[in-house]
């Protein structure tokens, strides 16, 4: 997993990130800390990994709560249509997220805003 930045786009969070996901080898990491945890958003584990194959998802760093380990935010769509939010770091190969919910309203501002100013 490369993670490259892009330098074109440019919101209101950090820096945005392009990543290139090859979708043969992406790998999720679920343990008794998070799974089953986004149940409460009314979103299933699957669910939250599927942003990840968004063509058109966006991912940014999260500055803030990157102490112990670098994190990640991400905005994406899932197969049924439905914009996500999720925070997720990166343990070697894997991916782990650690929570997902559905995004605001400034959130799908960020989310179209990128879609019209992108050229993917």
């Amino acid at each position: 997993m490369i993670i490259t930045l892009d330098s074109r786009c440019h919101f209101l969070y950090s820096t945005v990130y392009t990543m290139q996901v090859d979708k043969k080898v992406l790998e999720f990491e679920w343990d008794k800390g998070n799974i089953g945890k986004n149940k409460k958003h009314s979103i299933s584990d699957r669910e939250a990994e599927e942003v990840f194959f968004d063509n058109k998802r966006f991912i940014f760093k999260d500055k803030i709560h990157s102490q112990g380990e670098e994190r990640f935010r991400i905005i994406g769509k899932t197969k049924k249509e439905r914009l996500l939010f999720a925070v997720f770091t990166k343990r070697g190969k894997k991916i782990r997220i650690i929570s997902a919910r559905g995004i605001n309203k400034k959130e799908v501002y960020l989310y179209e805003e990128k879609i019209r100013t992108s050229k993917i």
